[in-house]
Formats: structure tokens, C-alpha cells, sequence
């Protein structure tokens, strides 16, 4: 049994079950991947494999230190690599085996890690759902964010508070997500519900920790 796979967001749709019941999915393009390290704990501390998603890429998007270490495991032209920490029962994968969209089943459980889309510098009302003022009446506060702080104590403006700011472009994870269906022809997963990041984005799938 792998960790995860790595793969790419191809959008929303929905499938109806045998019931009738509508269920909104998210396909993802899950793999095919392949090892390109594998981390031990005598030699580097902990237990975990280092997965990159085949993909063609120009090597002139490459750069040389990480086209090196691809080539130790005969794995040029990858771009997308990120590391799954490895638990009791999985695999021992060695470098350059391959992880397919097959390893997963119906109705198992995954979390999905992506970037949420950039929304650009964005006020307390859409950023932190602040209520705002009222919008009439002579009010001449509509969607400020208010105080910020106290003037005698402690006069200045404590670390955190939620302010106006660059909203989005973070990593985001989305737990226990249910496999609605896998379609192992074209190594797509359609997992239920909604998945963070644009369509084509890449995103991790890992088994659900809780």
C-alpha cells in the first residue's frame, strides 16, 4: 500500500449513485508517478518517499542541481516532486518504482493538499467575513475594518489581528474525502466534494490521517 500520489486537478462535475442520489465530484489526473528518493531513518532521520509526477517537461525548466538528482533515479522530465512520510503497512518502494491510480479503492478515504487560488489583496469583508457597518442612515462605515488596537495599552497592534491583506495562494488541506470512483484506463480519481486550487492545478492525495 502507497502513502498517496501526486497528480492534477481537472474540475468539478457530479455522478449519481444507484439510488438517484447526485453527488458532486472532483476528477483528478492521479500519477502515474514514479520514486525518485527514498528516506530512511539510519541515514536521514525518518522513514519517507519522495514522489515525482510523470510528466513531459523541457529540460531548459529544469535546473541542473535537481536534473542530477532525478537522474540518479532515472526519472528526467520531472517537475512536480513532493515527499509522503511512510507508516506501518505501507510499501518499502524503492527509486524508480512506479505508483498508479490502482492502489486506491472505492470509498477509502483521502486528503487532499492543493493551493488555493490567488485572490489578490482583498478587505477584512471578503478576506476574514467581517459584518461590516450599516449601509444607510448617514452610517459612514460600510466596510472599514474597525479598531485595531487600544491607545494607552498596549499601543501598538497586536501580531495576527485580521486585517486587509494578499488573500489566498496558501496551502490548503481538504481531510477524509471519500473515492467516489476509480478509473484506471485514465488514471483519473473522482473523489466527492470540492478539491482546493484552479483546474490544473497540482495537488497531493494522501490516505486520510483521522
Amino acid at each position: 500500500m502507497t502513502p498517496g500520489i501526486l497528480g492534477r486537478k481537472i474540475g468539478m462535475t457530479q455522478v449519481f449513485r444507484a439510488d438517484g442520489q447526485a453527488v458532486p465530484v472532483t476528477l483528478l489526473k492521479a500519477g502515474p508517478c514514479v520514486v525518485v528518493q527514498r528516506k530512511k531513518p539510519l541515514t536521514d532521520g525518518y522513514n519517507a518517499v519522495q514522489l515525482g509526477l510523470m510528466e513531459f517537461v523541457k529540460p531548459l525548466r529544469i535546473n541542473r542541481p535537481k536534473m542530477g538528482h532525478l537522474k540518479k533515479a532515472g526519472a528526467e522530465g520531472i517537475k512536480f516532486l513532493r515527499e509522503l512520510r511512510l507508516g506501518p503497512g505501507d510499501d518499502d518502494l524503492k527509486p524508480g518504482d512506479k505508483v498508479l491510480v490502482d492502489q486506491f479503492k472505492p470509498a477509502e478515504k483521502v486528503d487532499v493538499i492543493g493551493i488555493s487560488k490567488g485572490r489578490g489583496f482583498a478587505g477584512v469583508v471578503k478576506r476574514h467575513h467581517f459584518r461590516g457597518g450599516d449601509g444607510s442612515h448617514g452610517s459612514m462605515f460600510h466596510r472599514a475594518p474597525g479598531s485595531i488596537g487600544a491607545s494607552s495599552y498596549p499601543s501598538r497592534v497586536w501580531p495576527g489581528t485580521r486585517m486587509a491583506g494578499h488573500m489566498g495562494d496558501q496551502r490548503v488541506t481538504v481531510r477524509n474525502l471519500e473515492i467516489v470512483d476509480v478509473k484506471l484506463e485514465d488514471n483519473v480519481l473522482v473523489v466527492k466534494g470540492a478539491v482546493p486550487g484552479p483546474n490544473g492545478g497540482y495537488v497531493v492525495v494522501r490516505r486520510a490521517k483521522r
